[in-house]
């Protein structure tokens, strides 16, 4: 087997998250699936790339010296596409972005405010955001941070936060025994099996197992799904309960609902490259994701009183 770029991604993955579990999740694939293929990965560089340890994986001598190449290459190419966009005269803007509900509403603000032309890709990794910015693949990035989780930009990135504070709600379907409340306490959720569509690498995860732990139990979180359509299926089926912003849309047969006391929250921020994004630019950004996201504010009641009772947290949504 020869090696490519997704494998040198994966064993990178791998040396980040300190274990297999934390990087199938990151990857978007089953433990098992990214065992098996570490397995490969290694008969074709000769050895084992990681040793187990009591707090996840290591990596040994080889997978050092693999991770120091894997990280160079991928650098280099990383550098090709930046490199290549600048030499391309009016490239456009390039916006990376967290699957976070006021994209939806992105683009239509940015044409409306911003007379540069602006593409838009979907990443499932605030990690892999944050690389690509500093790797100069996007010019800037929104993204969002569960409680206390800060996400490492790189250097000659600068950040701007959009939303200091929003309480994150659950999703459930809409024939749930709790579905009938105004909020749903925690510890009521004990039983049931959760899923997400963020990556783990925004601190969502930990910050459930850190709630529920509060609450006096263990979630089980039992699915990690990137469609969107699979995610609210899977929930007005009845299979699982999600957490989710409190500006979600509505998705048939599901009902979204504030947990009381609001035990777990989120903020979203913009962060752009100082050598690519001009100060005029970067405001216009700002303004455009803060009209996206006031434009979501009343999808969900419970939010519209509980974000009117927070004026403080409100985002600058005129130019300064």
């Amino acid at each position: 087997m020869q090696l490519e770029l997704r494998h040198l991604q994966a064993v990178c993955r791998i040396a980040e998250a300190g274990s297999l579990g934390r990087a199938a999740r990151r990857l978007g694939v089953s433990q098992p699936a990214l065992s098996a293929q570490l397995r490969r990965i290694e008969r074709a560089t000769g050895g084992d790339l990681f040793v187990r340890t009591q707090h996840g994986v290591e990596p040994t001598a080889l997978g050092q010296f693999v991770l120091d190449r894997a990280r160079r290459v991928l650098s280099e190419m990383d550098a090709l596409g930046s490199e290549a966009r600048a030499m391309t005269a009016g490239a456009p803007l390039r916006l990376g972005c967290i699957m976070l509900v006021l994209l939806d509403g992105l683009l239509e603000q940015t044409d409306l405010s911003m007379t540069e032309e602006i593409t838009v890709d979907l990443e499932h990794s605030v990690t892999a955001l944050a690389r690509m910015l500093g790797a100069g693949r996007y010019d800037a990035i929104v993204y969002g941070e569960v409680n206390d989780h800060e996400v490492p930009l790189p250097e000659g990135a600068v950040a701007r936060t959009l939303i200091p504070k929003e309480p994150f709600a659950v999703r459930m379907s809409e024939r749930h025994a709790l579905a009938g409340r105004s909020d749903i306490e925690l510890a009521d959720l004990a039983g049931e099996l959760w899923m997400t569509l963020v990556e783990d690498d925004d601190g969502g995860p930990e910050a459930l197992v850190e709630a529920c732990a509060k609450a006096g139990f263990v979630p089980s979180l039992r699915y990690r799904i990137t469609d969107r359509r699979m995610h609210c299926s899977l929930i007005a089926r009845g299979r699982a309960v999600a957490l989710t912003q409190p500006t979600a849309s509505g998705a048939d047969g599901t009902v979204v609902r504030p947990l009381a006391g609001a035990p777990i929250t989120g903020r979203i921020r913009l962060a752009w490259n100082r050598s690519a994004v001009s100060a005029r630019q970067a405001e216009l950004l700002y303004l455009a994701a803060a009209r996206a996201y006031l434009a979501n504010v009343d999808n969900n009641l419970f939010h519209r009183i509980w974000w009117d009772a927070h004026p403080e947290l409100h985002p600058v949504s005129t130019p300064v």
